[in-house]
């Protein structure tokens, strides 16, 4: 019996240390539950929520006032483009402003330069030239027509006429160009084949564009009656009209007269119309141009100042010295009346 009840005592003991333990346990759990930061946790949340909505408040304010400011910006910006933009045409505008005035400039003393020297010209073109019509006829080593319009030699069967169409032209020295070429064409009793082009190189009639007029009395007729009206646009430069005549109608095999009437020239250089014609109007075998060139010029600048007068000086020389290398005369008429 001792025995046994020695057995069962360090049972009771051990169960009674871990109950013991157990409950202990437990306690200091309810008690540290109750002092957990849980309740801390909280209360500190709901003290730091007022802070961070004020601030997200604060930081939108932030934003619409950077948003605001930008739109401010975007405007300034804008408008500084705008600004750019019209500055830019006036510096455009002012460019080809000084542009102009600078080609005026160089016409201008180019003209001032050789005043002079084209009033000597001019004088000499008013001239009848008969002894520059003895050294053609030496030339052609053959009889001529001696019939003349102011000088003018004819022995061509096809001509054209190159006609300046300018308001000048038109306005003061019309009625007197039309007699001009009514007696043109009476010393040309029958030829092969007309042709009439404005100075910038139109046709008088489009249905013989590049090709020649039959002649007869009634397309004679016809190119008078057509002339009365005949007004396109021009720029009181005979150049454009001869170089394309030139270029169209050219046949070694044709023997082709220009006649040239106009009052002005308003190109930049004589000198290069002169070689572009020597290019394109060559001599044949016998060393005479292909086409033979005439002028005859309208003094209707010369009733003007003296300081629109240059045009009728460069004229009168630009045609004298294209007479001279195309086998043909210059005449400057007296009036154009």
């Amino acid at each position: 019996m001792a025995r046994k009840r020695r057995d069962a005592d360090p049972f009771t003991m051990s169960f009674l240390d871990i109950m013991c333990c157990g409950f202990g346990a437990i306690i200091l759990l309810m008690m540290i539950s109750r002092s957990s930061p849980e309740t801390d946790a909280s209360s500190a949340l709901e003290v730091s929520q007022t802070p961070v909505e004020g601030s997200v408040l604060n930081l939108q304010k932030q934003l619409f006032a950077i948003r605001g400011e930008t739109n401010v910006y975007n405007r300034d910006l804008n408008a500084k483009h705008e600004q750019l933009s019209d500055y830019n045409a006036r510096i455009a505008r002012l460019r080809r402003e000084l542009s102009t005035l600078n080609g005026r400039f160089n016409t201008t003393t180019l003209q001032s330069t050789d005043f002079e020297q084209l009033q000597g010209q001019l004088a000499v073109a008013r001239q009848d030239l008969t002894a520059e019509m003895k050294r053609l006829q030496l030339n052609l080593g053959a009889q001529i027509n001696t019939d003349s319009v102011g000088g003018v030699p004819v022995d061509s069967e096809y001509i054209i006429f190159i006609i300046d169409t300018s308001g000048s032209m038109f306005n003061y020295a019309w009625d007197r160009m039309m007699e001009t070429m009514a007696d043109t064409l009476e010393i040309y009793p029958a030829v092969k084949g007309i042709q009439v082009m404005s100075d910038q190189g139109d046709y008088m009639f489009s249905t013989f564009r590049d090709t020649w007029i039959p002649d007869s009395p009634a397309r004679r007729a016809a190119i008078m009656q057509r002339l009365r009206t005949w007004n396109p646009f021009s720029i009181s430069s005979p150049v454009e009209g001869i170089i394309k005549a030139i270029r169209t109608f050219y046949d070694p095999e044709k023997k082709i007269s220009l006649y040239v009437f106009g009052d002005d020239f308003t190109g930049n250089s004589i000198a290069d119309v002169v070689e572009t014609v020597d290019r394109i109007n060559v001599e044949s075998g016998t060393g005479e141009r292909l086409v033979r060139i005439h002028g005859i010029g309208f003094p209707v600048i010369l009733s003007q100042p003296r300081r629109y007068q240059t045009g009728a000086f460069r004229y009168s020389a630009l045609m004298r010295e294209l007479a001279r290398k195309n086998g043909g005369t210059f005449v400057g008429l007296n009036d154009f009346y």
